[in-house]
C-alpha cells in the first residue's frame, strides 16, 4: 500500500508545483491581451489553474498513471539489451519480458483455497457487488506483486484484415448451414407426411389454435380448438411463455377455422412437431421454426399464445410474408393494368385499389413492376416511370400506393392498347438485362372485357407464351368472365373473380401457386434468405414486451411440394417452411477484440441491403421500441455514404473478395459528435448464402493488436474479483449450444473451460487468454480504488462518484466512491446506457472518444441523456497505450464520473485567481461585464452562469461568437447526411370538407355508402393496412422516413488560444478562447457590453433534403447494382395449363375453341 500512497502524494505535489510555476511565471511574463479589456494572460491563468486541478483529480481517482506504469513496466526492455525494438510497436515484433517469480499471493481460485471475493453475478449492479466487497472478509487483500508471478510475453502485431474477414465468413457460413439443414429436415418431413395422407372432406380434428388456447367460455370450460396448453416463460424466446413440446396453429381472421382444407392440412402437418423438437435439441440456438401453408394456416414452434389487436384482428397471413413469397416463386417482372373506365366507379374502384395493393404485397426485392391505368387513354400511375419497371422494394411500393388514391373512373376502356403497352415494356426491359430476367406476368384488374384480344397475344406472346396473364374480374357480374378466363388459360395464367373486399386476399394469392408450378415440377428446393426485417404483426400478436421490442432477423426458407404422382404435372405447392435467425446471433460471431476501438463488421445481401451494420437504425425510441413507419431495407450506400461511386457496395454485391480504403466521418453520441478517420475495408462472400461480409479497420492504433500471456491460475484469480465484469453481448464461451451450459455466466464458463472441467465447451481460447492478461494487469487498481474509498480525507464532498475501466477484451472494472442511492446518474454503465457499455457492435463512447485524444490527456463530457433529465454528471476518461507511439494499440481506457456541481465549483474557483499583486483582478467571471463558458471540442457547454444552458450547443447561446470562431478556423463545420431519418409531417387535408360542400357529391357519397354496406365484410374492413391508414389520418402529425443533412462541429487542435472582435451593429464585442491544458475543453470569455442578439444562432438541427420532381423521378428510375438470384424457374413443359381458374364455368363453344390452343401450349 505504501507504493499507492506515494502515487497519491505525487499527484498532490505535482499539481501544487504546477500552479506555483503558473502563478509566478505569469507575474513576470507579459502576454498580449485583447484590446477591448479581456486580458489573455488572465484567461490563460484561469485555464491553466482549472486544467491542472481537474486533471489531477481525474488522474488520481481513475488510477490512469498507475495502470500506465504497470503496462510500461512489462513492456520495458530487459536489462542489458541494447535493442529498442522490443519497446516499440514495430510490426510483428516478439519482445518477451520474463520477470523473476515472486512469492505467490494468498487467496487463489482453487477450490482448496478461500476465494478472495465472489465475482459479480450476471445482472448484479456494480453498486451491490461493491457493497458486498466492502463487507466481505477479503477487503483490501490484494497482492501488488501478483501480476509478476508468472511469465508474461507481450508482442504487437499488425492485424491481417483479409485473414480476419475470411475467418469470419467461414464462421457465418457454418452457422447459416446449420440453420438451413434444420429447415431441410422440416421439408422432408412435411413432404413425407403429406404423401402418406389422403384428404378427407369430413375429417374432424381438434388442434391447438394459437388464439384460442387456454381460453374458456362463460361457464369456465375450454372453448373449441382451445384446450389446456402448458406455457412456461423462456428467456431464449424473449421471455415469452412457450411450450417446447408442441406447436400451435394460427388461422387468418378471414378464414374458417374448420374449413376441410385447413383441417386436413393441420392434421398431416402435426408430423412436424417431432422434427421441430429434434431440431431444437440438435441446435439450441434455433428460435422460431414454422410451416406456412398454401391454404393459409401457419404452424409455429414452440407453441405460444397469440393475441388479437384492439379490433379483435390478427393482421398476419403467412402467404404475404417475404420469406414465403421468395421461397414459393422465382423472381418476376410484373405489369399491373387497372381499368379506370366509367363502369369502374364506386365500390368497384375501391376493390380494384385493394386488389392492386394486395398484389404489391406479394412482390419482393428481387421483383420489378409498374402500374398502368387505362380508359380511353393509357395513364402511367407514376408518369415519371413511363416505359420502364422499378424494383419492388418497400419504398417504391408505398410510393405507388399513394398514387392509387388519385385514380378516378371515367370514359371507355381500351384494353387492347393497354395490353400492347404492357407487353412492350416487359420485352424492352428484359432485353436490356435489367429486371429479374426470369418470370414475367401481366395482372389485369377490370370489370370486364368485350373481346379476347387474341390478335394482341398472337403478336406479342405466342407461341412462346413467356408472359403469363392473370385477370381479376371485379364485381358480381359474369357477362365477360369467359373472355377473361380464356386470356388466362391461353397464356398460362389464372382467372379469379373478386366480388367483395373480403375476396381480395385469397384470390390474389392464387397466382403464386401458378408461378410456383415450374419450381414444384422441377422439384427444386431452392434455399432463400431474406434481408434484415422486423415482423411487427408477429411481434404484436405475441404481445412482445416493450422493453425487449421487436428484433431484426433474417429468415431461411424452403418450399414444400406435393410428391404424389397423380398431382405431379399440377405442380402443387403445399407451403413454405422457415427458421428465423436473429441478427444478434451473427454479431456474436464477430471477433470484436480484433477489430479495434472503431472497427466493425458488416454484412449485406445480393441487393446491397444491410444485414448487419453498427449504423443500421431500424428502430426509433419514443418511450419504447417501435418499428419505423414505412421502414424499408437500408442500402449500404446510405450508411457508408462517403463512397460516392459505390465501389465498396458493388464489389460486395457481386460477391468479390478484396480491399478498399476511404476517409470517413463516423458520428457518435446520438449523432451529435463526429470522429474523422481513415478506414481500410476487407470483404468476401459467405458461401451458400446471397450475403457478403466485410470488416472495417481504422488506420493508426486500430490496425494493431497486442498479445499478452499470464498463467491461467493468476488470470482466473483476478478475473473472479467482484469489481470485474465481461461484456454481456460478447461471446467468450458459447453457452447456448448445449442446454446444460445455458445457466452458466461467461466467467463461470471460462473457468470450467480453462481448468479442463468442461472441455466440450466451445470457447475462444485466444480471447480468453487476453482477458486473463487484462485481469492480471489491471488488478492493482482494485486495491488502489479501495484505498481511496476508505480514506475519509479523500473525496470528502463526494464529488467523484465512480471510477471505471474498460479493456480491449471487453473486461471492465468499477468502483463506487459513494453509496448507490447517492449516485447522480444510476443508468451509467448499465444496460440502459447503450452507448456507455461494451455492446455487440461497438466499444463504449467514453472509450472511443478517449482513444482519439492526445495520449495522457482526458476527454470530458456531459452525457446528453442525463442533461435532459436534470441529473447531470461529467464523465472524464483517458486512453491507456501499450507503448508511447502513435501506432501503439490502445489497450484500455479509464475514467471517472463526477457530479456536475463539483466540476463547476472547481471551474469557478480557478476563475477567481488573478495576477495582480494587490489581489484586485481586472476582470472576473462574477462580473456582469463578461460571460464565461467552458465548452468541449464539439462546442457543447459544460459550465455557464446560466444553468439552463448546460449541455446546449455553444452556437445556440452565442451565435455571433460561434460564427466568428468558424470564420477564424478555431472550429470547423462538418456536413453530415442521415438517410435513415424520420421527419414530422402534418397529415392535414380538406378533401372531406370539399366533398360535403357539393350537394351532388353528398348524393354520390350516400349511394356509395349504401352499395358498400351491401358488400360489407367486417374482416375486409380491418384487413386493410391499418397502420398505413393511421399514418394518413387527417389533422395529425406523423413521423415519415426522410433524408436529412445536418452539421457537426470540431475544434482545430493546432489552435490553442485566440482573441477576436465582433461588430454588433457598430458596437465592438471582444472575446477570448483558451484551451484547457491536458483536455478537450476550451474556456471562452465574452464581454457583455454589446447586444448581439440580432445575430442568428448557429444550431445543429437537421434539415430535410427536399427533392424536386425531376430529382424524385431520377431517384425512382436509378437502379443500383444487384446480383440476381442464381435460381430461375419461369416455365416447365409438363405444366397443366388447364388449371387456370374455376370461378365460373366456360361455355361449351369457348371450351372447344380453347382446347387446341391449350394442347399446343402444352406441347411446346
Amino acid at each position: 500500500m505504501q507504493g499507492i500512497w506515494r502515487i497519491l502524494f505525487s499527484h498532490t505535489c505535482s499539481t501544487s508545483f504546477l500552479l506555483l510555476r503558473i502563478f509566478v511565471g505569469l507575474n513576470v511574463l507579459e502576454v498580449a491581451g485583447s484590446q477591448q479589456g479581456i486580458p489573455l494572460s488572465v484567461v490563460k491563468l484561469w485555464a491553466s489553474a482549472f486544467g491542472g486541478e481537474i486533471k489531477s483529480i481525474s488522474a488520481k481517482y481513475s488510477g490512469s498513471q498507475l495502470l500506465q506504469k504497470e503496462l510500461w513496466a512489462i513492456t520495458a526492455p530487459r536489462p542489458g539489451t541494447n535493442s529498442s525494438s522490443e519497446a516499440t510497436a514495430s510490426v510483428k515484433s516478439n519482445s518477451r519480458i520474463n520477470p523473476k517469480s515472486s512469492a505467490s499471493c494468498p487467496g487463489g481460485w482453487e477450490e482448496s483455497g478461500a476465494p478472495r471475493g465472489n465475482p459479480r453475478k450476471h445482472g448484479e449492479s456494480v453498486q451491490t457487488a461493491f457493497r458486498k466487497r466492502l463487507q466481505g472478509p477479503s477487503l483490501g487483500a490484494s497482492c501488488p506483486e501478483k501480476y509478476k508471478e508468472s511469465e508474461k510475453s507481450v508482442r504487437v502485431e499488425e492485424i491481417d484484415g483479409m485473414k480476419l474477414v475470411k475467418n469470419l465468413a467461414v464462421k457465418m457460413e457454418e452457422m447459416f448451414r446449420k440453420k438451413a439443414e434444420a429447415t431441410r429436415r422440416l421439408v422432408e418431413a412435411a413432404e413425407e407426411a403429406h404423401h402418406q395422407h389422403e384428404d378427407n372432406p369430413d375429417l374432424q380434428y381438434e388442434y391447438f389454435n394459437a388464439v384460442l388456447i387456454n381460453e374458456v367460455d362463460g361457464e369456465g370450460n375450454n372453448v373449441e380448438l382451445g384446450g389446456e396448453f402448458i406455457l412456461e416463460p423462456n428467456d431464449h424466446f424473449n421471455n415469452l411463455s412457450v411450450n417446447l413440446s408442441l406447436s400451435v396453429v394460427q388461422v387468418p381472421t378471414n378464414m374458417y377455422n374448420k374449413d376441410p382444407d385447413i383441417v386436413n392440412g393441420v392434421y398431416w402437418s402435426e408430423a412436424l412437431n417431432k422434427v421441430f423438437v429434434d431440431n431444437f435439441e440438435r441446435d439450441p440456438t434455433l428460435i422460431w421454426q414454422y410451416f406456412g401453408s398454401a391454404k393459409g394456416f401457419f404452424r409455429q414452434y414452440p407453441g405460444v399464445k397469440w393475441h388479437p389487436d384492439e379490433h379483435g384482428v390478427i393482421g398476419f397471413d403467412c402467404r404475404n410474408r417475404k420469406w414465403y413469397i421468395q421461397a414459393a416463386t422465382s423472381p418476376k417482372d410484373v405489369v399491373i393494368l387497372v381499368d379506370v373506365s366509367g363502369s369502374m366507379k364506386g365500390l368497384r374502384l375501391t376493390i380494384a385499389r385493394q386488389t392492386v395493393s394486395s398484389i404489391l404485397d406479394t412482390l419482393g426485392d428481387d421483383d420489378f413492376f409498374n402500374i398502368i391505368a387505362y380508359n380511353h387513354e393509357i395513364h402511367y400511375v407514376e408518369p415519371c416511370l413511363n416505359g420502364t419497371l422499378v424494383r419492388a422494394d418497400r419504398t417504391n411500393k408505398d410510393h405507388f400506393r399513394e398514387h392509387l388514391d388519385k385514380l378516378f373512373a371515367k370514359g371507355i376502356g381500351l384494353l387492347g392498347e393497354a395490353l400492347a403497352e404492357a407487353f412492350t415494356i416487359l420485352s424492352d426491359f428484359n432485353q436490356t438485362g435489367r429486371g429479374s430476367v426470369c418470370s414475367q406476368a401481366i395482372m389485369l384488374v377490370t370489370d370486364g372485357a368485350t373481346e379476347m384480344y387474341d390478335d394482341v397475344f398472337e403478336k406479342y406472346n405466342w407461341p412462346e407464351r413467356k408472359v403469363r396473364i392473370f385477370p381479376y374480374l371485379i364485381g358480381r357480374e359474369s357477362a365477360f368472365a369467359d373472355n377473361l378466363k380464356w386470356m388466362a388459360c391461353a397464356n398460362k395464367g389464372y382467372f379469379s373473380q373478386i366480388s367483395t373486399l373480403a375476396d381480395v386476399q385469397e384470390n390474389v394469392m392464387r397466382y403464386l401457386h401458378v408461378m410456383s408450378r415450374p419450381k414444384v415440377i422441377d422439384h427444386k428446393h431452392d434455399t432463400v434468405w431474406t434481408e434484415a426485417y422486423v415482423d411487427s404483426a408477429l411481434s404484436q400478436a405475441h404481445k412482445l414486451n416493450d422493453k425487449a421490442g421487436p428484433s431484426l432477423m433474417t429468415t431461411v426458407a424452403m418450399p414444400v411440394f406435393s410428391t404424389k404422382n397423380e398431382t405431379k404435372n399440377q405442380g402443387i405447392l403445399l407451403g413454405v417452411v422457415g427458421t428465423d435467425i436473429p441478427l444478434q446471433e451473427l454479431m456474436k460471431l464477430i471477433p470484436k477484440h480484433m477489430l479495434g476501438i472503431h472497427g466493425y463488421a458488416f454484412a449485406i445481401t445480393n441487393n446491397g441491403y444491410i444485414l448487419i451494420h453498427p449504423d443500421l437504425r431500424p428502430l426509433y425510441q419514443e418511450g419504447q421500441k417501435r418499428r419505423k413507419p414505412n421502414y424499408s431495407s437500408v442500402d449500404l450506400s446510405e450508411v457508408e455514404w462517403e463512397d460516392k461511386d459505390d465501389i465498396l457496395r458493388n464489389a460486395m454485391v457481386n460477391r468479390r473478395t478484396g480491399t478498399f480504403s476511404m476517409e470517413v466521418k463516423k458520428t457518435v453520441d446520438r449523432g451529435r459528435r463526429v470522429l474523422k478517420m481513415h478506414n481500410d475495408y476487407y470483404y468476401t462472400d459467405i458461401k451458400g448464402t446471397p450475403f457478403s461480409v466485410g470488416v472495417a479497420l481504422s488506420r493508426g492504433h486500430g490496425k494493431y493488436f497486442f498479445r499478452g500471456n499470464v498463467s491461467i491460475e493468476a488470470g482466473l484469480r483476478d478475473l473472479e474479483q467482484p469489481d470485474v465484469a465481461l461484456a454481456d453481448e460478447w461471446t467468450y464461451c458459447n453457452t447456448e449450444e448445449e442446454h446444460e451450459h445455458r445457466h452458466l455466466t461467461q466467467i463461470q464458463a471460462i473457468k470450467l473451460f480453462m481448468t479442463g472441467r468442461r472441455p466440450h465447451l466451445k470457447c475462444d481460447r485466444e480471447l480468453i487468454q487476453e482477458v486473463l492478461f487484462d485481469a492480471v494487469v489491471t488488478a492493482p487498481l482494485e486495491a488502489y480504488w479501495t484505498g481511496l474509498a476508505l480514506n475519509k480525507s479523500e473525496n470528502s464532498d463526494k464529488g467523484v462518484e465512480i471510477a471505471f475501466l474498460g479493456t480491449r477484451t471487453g473486461l471492465s472494472r468499477t468502483n463506487l466512491f459513494v453509496r448507490a442511492d447517492q449516485l447522480s446518474n444510476q443508468d451509467f454503465l448499465t444496460a440502459e446506457d447503450k452507448e456507455g457499455v461494451f455492446n455487440a457492435d461497438h466499444f463504449p463512447l467514453w472509450y472511443k472518444r478517449a482513444a482519439e485524444q492526445v495520449p495522457g490527456t482526458f476527454v470530458y463530457s456531459i452525457p446528453f441523456s442525463t442533461a435532459l433529465e436534470n441529473k447531470s454528471v461529467v464523465l472524464a476518461s483517458t486512453a491507456i497505450q501499450l507503448l508511447d507511439d502513435r501506432k501503439s494499440p490502445i489497450v484500455a481506457a479509464v475514467g471517472i464520473q463526477m457530479k456536475l456541481g463539483f466540476f463547476q465549483r472547481k471551474f469557478w474557483t480557478a476563475c477567481r485567481q488573478c495576477t495582480a499583486l494587490d489581489g484586485k483582478c481586472s476582470i472576473s467571471c462574477d462580473s456582469e461585464d463578461i460571460n464565461c463558458y467552458l465548452i468541449d471540442n464539439n462546442g457543447f457547454i459544460l459550465v455557464t452562469e446560466e444553468q439552463s444552458q448546460t449541455g446546449l450547443f455553444f452556437g445556440e447561446v452565442e451565435g455571433a461568437v460561434m460564427n466568428k470562431l468558424l470564420q477564424m478556423g478555431s472550429f470547423k463545420r462538418i456536413t453530415l447526411y442521415d438517410y435513415q431519418a424520420l421527419c414530422k409531417e402534418y397529415a392535414g387535408s380538406s378533401d372531406s370538407a370539399r366533398i360535403l360542400s357539393d350537394p351532388f357529391s353528398v348524393c354520390d357519397v350516400c349511394i356509395f355508402l349504401f352499395s358498400f354496406l351491401l358488400e360489407f365484410n367486417l374482416y375486409s374492413w380491418w384487413n386493410v393496412d391499418l397502420s398505413v391508414k393511421a399514418q394518413r389520418s387527417r389533422g395529425k402529425t406523423v413521423m415519415v422516413p426522410c433524408d436529412t443533412v445536418y452539421p457537426a462541429f470540431v475544434s482545430e487542435r493546432t489552435i490553442k488560444e485566440t482573441t477576436g472582435n465582433i461588430d454588433c451593429e457598430g458596437c465592438i464585442r471582444s472575446f477570448v478562447i483558451q484551451q484547457i491544458p491536458s483536455s478537450n475543453l476550451f474556456m471562452v470569455v465574452v464581454d457583455n457590453n454589446c447586444d448581439c442578439s440580432s445575430a442568428p444562432p448557429v444550431n445543429m438541427d437537421p434539415i430535410e433534403i427536399m427533392y424536386n420532381e425531376s430529382l424524385k423521378c431520377d431517384r425512382l428510375k436509378f437502379q443500383k447494382d444487384r446480383k440476381k438470384p442464381d435460381s430461375c424457374h419461369p416455365f416447365h413443359p409438363e405444366e397443366n395449363a388447364m388449371e387456370c381458374g374455376s370461378a365460373t364455368r366456360l361455355s361449351s363453344p369457348l371450351t372447344v375453341a380453347l382446347l387446341p390452343l391449350i394442347a399446343a401450349s402444352i406441347s411446346r
